[in-house]
């Protein structure tokens, strides 16, 4: 049964996926390294884990199986999970895929080195009105896709 995995300390949308899951009747796993203060539907599970850097995304990649959605920005966590054969959206509505993945993970890793050299600062684009439009409707299309493929 199809379900979407959150990668949650920083996702920006939870409460879009929450209203998508519930029109669609989907399991939705919470999975962070803090503790979530908030109140979720029976539909909606909270999983916290260790607070290993890596331990949210191990726990996701894990429990994924081929067809569930994985919400998250860390583009080598969204490498692992398309591998498993899980569909992958960022929470501005990018689609990560076998076509995309390897420019996202060359330019993740340029970045890295600009900043460690001093050449770039860090800079982490606002998540706007755009952003959060665009992720509806991108995941309500890949959830339609998924069923029809079913």
């Amino acid at each position: 049964m199809l379900a979407i995995y959150v990668d949650a300390d920083a996702c920006p949308v939870k409460e879009e996926i929450f209203r998508v899951a519930l029109r669609h009747n989907l399991q939705v796993y919470l999975v962070s390294n803090s503790r979530l203060n908030m109140v979720v539907d029976k539909n909606v599970h909270k999983i916290q884990v260790g607070s290993d850097s890596d331990a949210a995304d191990n726990w996701i990649e894990e429990h994924i199986e081929t067809g569930d959605i994985v919400v998250t920005i860390d583009i080598l966590l969204a490498d692992r999970c398309l591998k498993k054969g899980a569909s992958v959206i960022s929470s501005t509505g990018k689609v990560f895929n076998y076509d995309n993945i390897g420019l996202a993970k060359a330019m993740r890793d340029l970045r890295t080195h600009l900043r460690e050299t001093g050449v770039a600062q860090s800079y982490n684009a606002t998540f706007s009105k755009r952003d959060r439009s665009r992720f509806l409707q991108v995941l309500e299309e890949m959830i339609q896709a998924i069923k029809r493929r079913s």
